[in-house]
């Protein structure tokens, strides 16, 4: 008895204190009103048992109303709201005497409705939307961007038009669960003592004739045959470890295809040998790594050796011609693309570490010798010629980290554009840089000029780059056919445009936006939104929540003492709430689209984030505080008035403060915008000490793919699974535990006995937290018994 009441005291002491302070903040009063009932509880549980009864069970049925009224009838909130208090009521459901049934009795009813009540909402997916994409063929014959071999995939996106879609029809909804582990290969390539936190494995690799080619974090180039697994070479760029990286990663190598007339490779290699350790040769085929120490290597496709051909002995130095070079501040984690017989390169730049840091600048270069064909940098657009000896491109300009698209019948390059750092300050800007942040850019490939932007966040504030790769789809419209380029965005929207022009093809409207930058700053007064969106609704109070009501209550505490009016409210001193946050909607991993269908599958999430703008002291941050440990925490900014913090927004047991579901699949018409299903989609059992196997709706990071035979691939999630999905209504079809995490974009192709093979590379990734490891995992159809 002295446990229990001491259990009801103490919960009462804490949900009374920090009710007060939430109704002092203008939140909710159930709080201080249910922690003075606990504690009447506790004082009248010794001295008056019926009393107590009668209090708890007036508490439990208004909890029960209150409840359904802020969250409906959905599993999770009510979960967290009833679970605790369902539980105490047990000790206190026998009467202390016979004569005092009644209220026991009452008790009891309630206790027993409010639990059918709770229990019947498990069967109800209140964020579910039914629905079904078409079967039917919208475009036959659609452009794959593909002349390659069909059964290949010899680029990240499979070919340059990034759709993520593959012709092969093989494993179909009917067989996919037939499918199994057919071979599996280490790399060796581990996280080390002295990497930096966000040390991730998210590479796709390449398919070219009977090889995979992929990279790993610590830039290894990784040559495989298609057909076992079995090594063939492994090229080691021997990248130093460097703290102030915030990303080591590598997310995939680009393939140039030989030219007519080949060159003869007399070299070769054997497997026990390192491939650098062979000379370097002059190549006629050429596979392309970008480097985490700023590099690009050329090496020879069949051998592993550089290529004599290529920059300097197959090394070309990307830090030539910035204006700063600090170590670690840029490095390029996504493969160039290939095309035009141009290799043309971007590269990510360290957010928020300092003011004066290197140029976003956009480069190409003779693909077979490395010569420096055109460069465009955003804050200079005009000027693309090949810049003077001596030169310098301009400072901290917008980049572009992620994945490009081209069209070489059109003749352009889509870059998704970056920001100007620092991310969450835009005093900084120039007009140039402004125009063409936070968008897409068509460029020349001839020349380097942009031929169009579209931009998708106005003055950007939030680091709401465009951060995945354009989709390029031809769209069947009401005026014919036109050529469609698809671009996901972090804050949810999903933008559908003529490539050509840039012109919409799907409607994009002007929405107004929340006021009040910081004194020297300004917002813009509209932001764009797209016909496609993804974008949650603004959050609520209600919608806070935690696996108890005490955390629950935290996380009404910290959103009432944050900024917020929504998406796009201005970063503050105060702490500002950013939702979608800057972890995006979608991210690199993008969206797969269906060329035939006029569909696509993806993967939004929904995680909301925190900035607070940190004025410093004589330039300092206050307190000595550690900066600059990656992208989350306190970064110093060095240069500017405000240092900036940003992270996650949890409860204190580390849980996200918004209910779930967090992370979804879905399906959606690219003709309509409609979005015909969405699901819930991953489970808790990797981020809880017991591996509950419980269908939550998860983060994730990583992308999808889409077969003809009408199958989505996809892994990503933070639970260690790979799943295989129905790409009409989204069903789940199919599943395999993987040995780590699978933060990274499948791909599938067949191998020399005509077997379709899925494989997944399952390494983790550092920040998120998923399992840590160095596995390629392929995966085919059973054999027939």
């Amino acid at each position: 008895m002295i446990v229990l009441l001491l259990i009801f005291a103490l919960l009462g002491l804490a949900l009374l204190a920090g009710g007060l302070w939430l109704a002092a903040l203008g939140g909710s009063v159930y709080y201080a009103i249910a922690g003075a009932a606990l504690l009447a509880v506790a004082t009248l549980m010794r001295s008056r048992r019926t009393a107590a009864q009668l209090i708890y069970a007036l508490l439990l049925a208004i909890t029960a109303v209150w409840a359904l009224w802020e969250s409906g009838y959905d599993w999770w909130p009510l979960a967290t709201r009833l679970g605790v208090l369902l539980l105490l009521a047990i000790p206190l459901l026998w009467p202390a005497r016979q004569a005092s049934r009644a209220p026991a009795l009452v008790l009891f009813g309630v206790w027993a409705v409010t639990g059918l009540v709770l229990l019947g909402s498990m069967f109800n997916d209140a964020h579910r939307i039914e629905g079904e994409l078409t079967t039917d063929s919208v475009v036959t014959d659609p452009e794959l961007g593909l002349a390659a071999d069909q059964n290949d995939w010899p680029s990240y996106g499979r070919s340059n038009y990034g759709q993520r879609y593959s012709p092969l029809e093989q494993i179909t909804p009917d067989n996919v669960a037939e499918l199994e582990l057919a071979w599996e290969y280490q790399t060796g390539d581990l996280k080390g003592p002295e990497d930096v936190t966000e040390t991730t494995y998210q590479a796709t690799p390449l398919k070219i004739g009977n090889s995979l080619f992929l990279c790993t974090p610590h830039n290894w180039l990784v040559a495989l045959d298609a057909d076992s697994g079995e090594e063939l070479w492994v090229y080691d760029a021997k990248v130093p470890a460097e703290s102030q990286r915030q990303h080591q990663t590598c997310r995939g190598v680009s393939y140039l295809a030989p030219a007519a007339g080949p060159i003869s490779n007399t070299a070769s290699i054997p497997a026990s040998e390192p491939a650098q350790d062979l000379a370097s040769i002059r190549c006629d085929a050429q596979l392309y790594m970008p480097t985490s120490d700023a590099r690009l290597i050329a090496v020879d496709p069949q051998t592993g050796a550089r290529c004599s051909n290529f920059a300097d002995n197959g090394v070309l130095d990307l830090m030539h011609n910035m204006p700063h070079t600090q170590d670690g501040f840029y490095y390029s984690t996504s493969p160039p693309v290939v095309a035009a017989g141009l290799i043309v390169v971007a590269g990510a730049v360290n957010d928020n570490y300092d003011i004066n840091a290197p140029s976003g600048v956009i480069r190409a270069y003779d693909a077979r010798t490395g010569e420096l064909r055109w460069n465009w940098d955003s804050a200079n657009p005009e000027d693309t010629a090949p810049i003077a000896e001596g030169d310098t491109y301009a400072t901290s300009s917008p980049n572009s980290w992620a994945v490009a698209s081209a069209d070489e019948e059109l003749g352009l390059i889509y870059f998704p554009m970056g920001n100007r750092t620092p991310d969450q300050l835009g005093m900084y800007r120039t007009p140039e840089e402004e125009k063409y942040a936070s968008s897409v850019v068509a460029l020349s490939l001839d020349t380097g000029q942009a031929q169009w932007v579209q931009q998708f966040v106005h003055h950007d504030l939030w680091d709401m780059d465009t951060p995945a790769q354009p989709s390029l789809v031809d769209i069947q419209t009401e005026q014919g056919l036109q050529p469609g380029l698809v671009v996901p965005t972090k804050q949810g929207d999903v933008y559908v445009l003529n490539r050509e022009t840039g012109e919409p093809l799907l409607p994009i409207s002007e929405v107004p936006a929340p006021q009040g930058a910081i004194e020297g700053d300004w917002t813009a007064p509209t932001q764009p939104v797209s016909a496609l969106s993804f974008a949650p609704e603004p959050l609520r109070s209600a919608d806070m929540w935690g696996a108890t009501l005490v955390d629950q209550m935290i996380c009404r505490i910290q959103f009432e003492s944050l900024h917020y009016e929504g998406r796009y409210t201005p970063p503050s001193e105060q702490g500002t709430l950013v939702y979608p946050g800057n972890f995006g909607v979608f991210n690199w991993g993008s969206i797969a689209v269906d060329p035939e269908r006029q569909v696509m599958f993806g993967m939004p999430l929904y995680l909301a984030f925190t900035s607070k703008l940190v004025p410093k002291q004589n330039g300092q941050t206050p307190g000595g505080a550690p900066t600059n440990q990656g992208e989350q925490g306190l970064n110093e900014n060095a240069g500017a008035e405000y240092a900036v913090e940003l992270s996650p927004f949890l409860s204190p047991l580390g849980i996200p403060c918004q209910q779930p579901p967090w992370g979804y699949v879905a399906g959606a018409d690219l003709r309509t915008g409609e979005i015909h299903w969405k699901h819930k989609n991953g489970t808790v059992q990797d981020m809880t000490p017991l591996p509950l196997k419980i269908k939550m709706g998860v983060p994730g990071i990583g992308g999808p793919i889409i077969t003809r035979g009408g199958v989505a691939f996809l892994a990503a999630s933070v639970d260690n699974y790979f799943r295989a999905y129905r790409l009409t209504d989204g069903e789940q079809l199919w599943e395999q535990r993987i040995p780590a995490g699978g933060q990274a974009t499948p791909m599938t192709y067949l191998n020399s006995q005509g077997e379709q093979m899925v494989v997944l590379v399952a390494g983790g990734h550092g920040s998120v937290g998923t399992t840590i490891g160095d596995y390629v995992l392929a995966y085919k159809l059973g054999s027939e018994e």
